[in-house]
């Protein structure tokens, strides 16, 4: 629905004590009105209940809560949930809630789209339509914490920013939401507990590590020689691997975080023993991590899960060189909520 009123969580909390005074209120009530917007994730004035009727009607007038609002849930047999999440512009995108016996974690988007045109992706399929709010991403968590009390008893312990979109092409917006979900008046989470997954802009990686950020970087990798990735992310071409080693290097010197690599291993693409060479070459520039990545296909046969085989030698090389490597089983296939698979089917 569209409407000329500002979004009322487009204003900081000073804006918000600002506007009380210039209306003839207290400062004060800037304060209250935050929190409602925030800790407490009111979708509508009436719900702020400890506010005068005339003065939620002279929000009424002025403002808006541009919330947004589950479209559609679906539960996997694994557990996983996925929403299909509706904007006040109507666009949707998607998050995922992923539990695990010690926790529950939340995959959010940050793009409707993607900027990005990486081959094995859906979400790469979709044009990039516009860049999310900090508070539309800020809902999506809140959504899934409600849905990881409702169904697993237990508040949301964990955020990857691994849905659709590249967050780093975002990045101002993506900050601004981490900011509200760690901050004693948002959410309170730690940002240890936050991983920002990119397909790899050295330019903005670097910005991060000067901007001093707390949260964890993850980056999808999936081939450590240039012909290869390029191949199967074409962006690569722009953003080559001599620079995206220097600005991790840079980031690593920086935050002395150790990088996450995310990395599939398809058949015929990336299975053999140069590809994992060429791995460990680039682990070794700043300390790291590889979560090989069980491959989700997308409809087409051009990208197909790597046999057990190329697996194992992957996981034996990487810890001959002692590497830590993880292989992660995807949650969610069979609501298309797995790594690679928002697409919007809903």
């Amino acid at each position: 629905m569209k409407t000329d009123k500002k979004d009322i969580r487009a204003l900081t909390k000073d804006q918000l004590r600002t506007f009380f005074v210039e209306q003839g209120d207290k400062a004060f009530r800037g304060n209250q009105v935050y929190e409602w917007l925030w800790q407490k994730s009111a979708h509508s004035f009436e719900d702020m209940t400890n506010i005068s009727l005339k003065t939620r009607q002279m929000l009424q007038d002025n403002f808006v809560i541009n919330h947004i609002r589950v479209d559609q849930m679906q539960r996997s047999s694994d557990g996983t949930i996925k929403n299909a999440v509706r904007l006040h512009d109507d666009l949707v995108v998607e998050s995922v809630l992923i539990p695990t016996d010690t926790r529950t974690t939340a995959c959010v988007s940050s793009q409707v789209g993607c900027s990005l045109d990486c081959k094995f992706c859906a979400t790469a399929r979709l044009k990039r339509m516009r860049n999310l709010n900090p508070d539309e991403i800020y809902d999506q968590v809140v959504a899934i914490d409600n849905e990881s009390r409702l169904y697993y008893d237990r508040p949301l312990s964990n955020i990857v920013f691994m849905g659709m979109g590249e967050p780093l092409m975002n990045y101002k917006n993506v900050l601004k939401a981490i900011d509200k979900i760690t901050s004693d008046e948002g959410l309170g989470m730690s940002p240890k507990r936050i991983v920002v997954s990119t397909s790899g802009v050295p330019k903005m990686i670097k910005k991060m590590a000067d901007d001093g950020v707390k949260f964890k970087l993850a980056v999808s990798l999936h081939s450590a020689i240039d012909e290869v990735r390029t191949s199967i992310m074409p962006f690569n071409a722009t953003f080559p691997l001599t620079d995206l080693r220097e600005a991790l290097q840079y980031w690593y010197s920086k935050t002395k975080n150790r990088i996450t690599y995310e990395y599939v291993v398809w058949d015929g693409i990336n299975d053999k023993r140069k590809d994992v060479d060429a791995l460990v070459e680039f682990c070794k520039f700043a300390p790291s991590k590889v979560n090989l990545i069980e491959y989700n296909p997308i409809d087409d046969g051009m990208f197909q899960q790597a046999n057990s085989k190329a697996l194992d030698m992957y996981v034996s090389v990487l810890e001959a060189n002692n590497i830590t490597v993880t292989v992660r089983r995807s949650r969610g296939k069979d609501i298309d909520a797995a790594c690679g698979q928002l697409a919007n089917k809903s």
